[in-house]
């Protein structure tokens, strides 16, 4: 008679249940394992062996069959190892008349019998909770990343073990030697976030580029830099992290899940700092986007509720940068392949830097321009208009004098006290959006837009006499009134006044 447990496959960044049943039929000794299985999974029947045999625990001298179910999903990955090997040795009755049902399993199984840490933990512990399970069981390096899900009061019935071996987990399911739940995870405030070397205190000069920044910061605006080099267009845009304020609870679970799919939690851990995100110019659009025969997300989902930061935006293949224009309006990704189609979150704010021309010197006034009219416009031409549309603050970054950059200069304003006001912001944002799904005025809607950037009249005035004279578009229109929102939240002002939507303005007619 067939022994099932339970596990869990990834489709796309949501697990789903999976069943391994075992049965041990006649016939010579034969280890098969069917159900859509790929080569990490069929390479488990060598490692449960010898885990096994290594645990001082029983394995089949006859035939054992081992079907995933479903089996029309694919399973990749070595997270089955534990499942089928429990199956196995309730199969063969070690377990007694203990009961497996409403049990989760997962982990990979070292030879010795110890369970090593495994990809997409958290999508499996949220099905767990969702799905009614009241047990799982999860390798101790994984353990921090499960327990997460179990903070809330809906979830309180889900207990989750860390388990370290295999010969430990049997002994608890005979109930000889019992293991401990382990305690819910509580994520740190990363409020006291060392900037290092990049803090706004070491930046000189460039007052409209750090008013920018900060702008960008409030309210999840797109940004792009532009100027000679050396002017600190790379420094202004490694600084953006060090003023964004700490995820809150739902935004550290949406990041972190994405990280545990991608395999990069390192041990478990989870993500409590906001991404940042920055891919080469020669990454290809798989890299930036995702996808892959068997779609894994990409860099602009590893920059969910974070920074993607472009540097040299001319560079990268004109394909990559037109893929960007789907994610920067809907704030998604959507992965098309024959088995199916995926969706990847990819909520960024995009910080792009550019020179004015290839050589780079077209707007430095001491050094002159070696670059023909033409290669100036092909070289503009790289970055197509709908994807510029979709920037919301365009910054001239100027070189910076000689006189700026002496030590004796005064300092800038450090870091720590921009995030202060850019947090204060976010506060009012969070109020302003409660129960909406919105997190910053760049996600607002139509709808959103129409109910909360309301215009004092001078403003309405200065917005009619702006769409007539620069021919802005529907998209621009709309994401003026975001900017102006988020300018008013950093005054403090509950409607948007004639020097928030000016200041919006401003930023906008920079654009090439």
């Amino acid at each position: 008679m067939p022994h099932k447990a339970f596990s869990s496959a990834m489709v796309g960044l949501d697990a789903v249940p999976v069943e391994a049943e075992a049965d041990i039929g006649t016939g010579l000794p034969n280890f098969i394992v069917v159900g859509l299985p790929d080569t990490s999974v069929q390479e488990a029947r060598e490692r449960i062996k010898s885990a096994l045999r290594n645990s001082g625990l029983p394995f089949p001298r006859h035939r054992l069959t081992v079907n995933l179910a479903p089996a029309d999903i694919r399973k990749e990955g070595p997270a089955y190892d534990l499942p089928v090997a429990v199956a196995t040795l309730a199969a063969m009755d070690v377990f007694g008349e203990v009961m497996l049902d409403g049990r989760l399993f997962l982990g990979e199984l070292a030879l010795d019998g110890a369970v090593r840490a495994v990809n997409g933990v958290l999508p499996a512990a949220l099905l767990a909770a969702s799905a009614g399970y009241r047990e799982l069981y999860v390798p101790t390096a994984n353990a921090a990343e499960a327990s997460l899900v179990i903070r809330d009061g809906s979830d309180e019935q889900l207990r989750v073990f860390a388990v370290a071996n295999l010969i430990e987990l049997v002994r608890h399911l005979r109930g000889e030697e019992p293991l401990a739940p382990i305690s819910p995870a509580m994520p740190t405030d990363d409020s006291a976030y060392d900037a290092g070397d990049f803090d706004l205190a070491y930046v000189r000069g460039q007052t409209e580029a750090r008013r920018a920044l900060e702008i960008a910061a409030a309210g999840g605006h797109n940004l792009l830099f532009s100027g000679p080099p050396g002017s600190g267009k790379t420094m202004l845009a490694r600084c953006l992290p060090s003023i964004l304020p700490p995820m809150s609870r739902e935004e550290t679970l949406e990041v972190t899940k994405i990280y545990s799919v991608a395999g990069l939690t390192g041990q478990g851990k989870l993500i409590v700092g906001r991404p940042f995100r920055a891919p080469h110019h020669t990454s290809s659009g798989v890299a930036v986007i995702g996808g892959g025969s068997w779609p894994k997300p990409g860099e602009v989902s590893l920059a969910h509720r974070g920074v993607l930061f472009m540097d040299e935006l001319p560079e990268f293949p004109r394909a990559v940068l037109e893929n960007l224009r789907q994610p920067l309006e809907d704030g998604f990704v959507t992965v098309a392949r024959a088995q199916g189609t995926l969706k990847f979150p990819a909520k960024f704010t995009l910080v792009a830097a550019r020179n004015p021309c290839p050589c780079g010197y077209a707007t430095d006034p001491e050094k002159g321009c070696e670059c023909s009219p033409t290669q100036v416009l092909k070289y503009n031409k790289r970055i197509s208009g709908p994807l510029l549309d979709r920037i919301d603050l365009h910054v001239e970054v100027p070189k910076v004098e000689g006189k700026d950059l002496i030590g004796a200069a005064v300092a800038s304003e450090p870091s720590a006290v921009v995030r202060e006001r850019v947090t204060a912001a976010r506060l009012r944002q969070a109020e302003r959006f409660k129960k909406t799904g919105i997190f910053t005025n760049a996600e607002m809607g139509q709808r959103a837009v129409q109910k909360f950037c309301r215009l004092d009249a001078p403003a309405e005035q200065i917005l009619r006499d702006a769409a007539a004279r620069l021919r802005l578009s529907a998209r621009a229109f709309s994401r003026i009134l975001k900017v102006s929102r988020t300018i008013a939240d950093l005054a403090s002002s509950e409607n948007i006044a004639a020097p928030h939507l000016a200041e919006a303005l401003h930023f906008r007619e920079r654009q090439g």
